[in-house]
């Protein structure tokens, strides 16, 4: 294993605080609580919104907390979700005259972590609410989850339900925002190499240099199948195939289409993935409104893509077009 890292069990901290010390003006990091908030928060104008998991999805959460978007962000360490408590004491942290929406991608430990610290949190009298988003059409039941798994679509809902939050939408409007953009978002993914966690030193499976995972999950979970490497618009056309007749989409349909990089994919390929889609979509009488390449929620160094499609009204679009200022966004 070749990475920047010196004990892997500071792997998160040390990256947290880096996060913090590039973005003093606008990010505070809390040890205590292995956590990344908005330095103006909380607010009593607004819900304050939160998310979090396990790390390795970067920039997903930790680097999504600014201005029109996340208020704060409670990460785990690599690929586990955060302890209850410290989600706990991020909800206290943060929370608002106006409460505090929870943000969770649906894989079991998450969930759990998650439940308990809203009810601690009800109990002590905050008005608090969990969303659960679950984007990915690659399997029903994983590893890490009972139902489907919240992956990189879970942008577009955060997008969303952030951008409502700074209008000052309550805490009901922001459920209700939430379901409705998880509602019409599908996503899939596929794994041309594995990756490796800093505490594992090792590739978390193995894939044979002519085979790739279709379907993989972001911590590495099996996905539908393992197949053999084809050419980029065959790739293409299976994972948009998997996402499009699943909610389905349909000719007429207006989208905004995501293609995320799962870390180790270099931006030139992206590009070439989107184009493929871009044009498939067209065939399919399906209009790209809004367009999205890069890196939104990766697996560490995983060699790699996913394709995500949110079906668009006059309320999704204006939200994802709102203004937002995140650490990798100012320039």
């Amino acid at each position: 294993m070749k990475k920047f890292v010196n004990d892997p069990k500071d792997y998160v901290p040390q990256m947290l605080e880096g996060l913090a010390l590039a973005n003093p003006d606008t990010l505070r990091y809390v040890p205590e609580y292995n956590l990344i908030m908005r330095a103006d928060a909380p607010r009593e104008d607004k819900v304050s919104v939160v998310q979090g998991s396990g790390s390795g999805h970067e920039p997903a959460h930790v680097m999504n907390v600014g201005k029109g978007m996340l208020d704060a962000a409670c990460p785990g360490d690599v690929f586990a979700a955060p302890p209850a408590d410290f989600v706990y004491e991020t909800v206290k942290l943060v929370a608002s005259p106006k409460g505090v929406l929870l943000l969770v991608n649906n894989y079991t430990g998450d969930r759990m972590a998650f439940e308990m610290a809203e009810e601690l949190s009800q109990a002590d009298g905050y008005a608090v609410r969990t969303l659960f988003v679950d984007d990915d059409v690659a399997v029903q039941d994983s590893t890490y989850t009972v139902g489907r798994r919240g992956v990189a679509g879970n942008f577009f809902v955060m997008k969303a339900v952030c951008a409502a939050a700074e209008r000052g939408a309550d805490l009901d409007e922001l459920y209700r925002i939430g379901e409705k953009v998880n509602a019409v978002t599908r996503t899939m993914g596929m794994a041309l190499t594995a990756c490796t966690p800093p505490a594992k030193g090792s590739p978390l499976f193995e894939l044979p240099d002519d085979e790739v995972e279709m379907g993989v999950g972001i911590h590495g979970e099996p996905g539908r199948n393992r197949e053999k490497l084809q050419p980029a618009d065959e790739l293409v056309r299976e994972l948009l195939t998997a996402v499009v007749d699943d909610l389905p989409y349909t000719s007429g349909d207006t989208v905004a289409l995501m293609v995320n990089g799962l870390g180790g994919t270099p931006i030139g390929e992206l590009y070439l993935v989107y184009g493929r889609a871009h044009k498939q979509l067209a065939e399919r009488g399906i209009e790209i409104r809004r367009s999205y390449v890069g890196e939104y929620c990766t697996s560490l160094d995983m060699a790699g893509a996913s394709l995500s499609l949110v079906r668009l009204d006059d309320e999704i679009s204006e939200l994802l077009a709102a203004p937002a200022e995140i650490a990798l966004r100012v320039f």
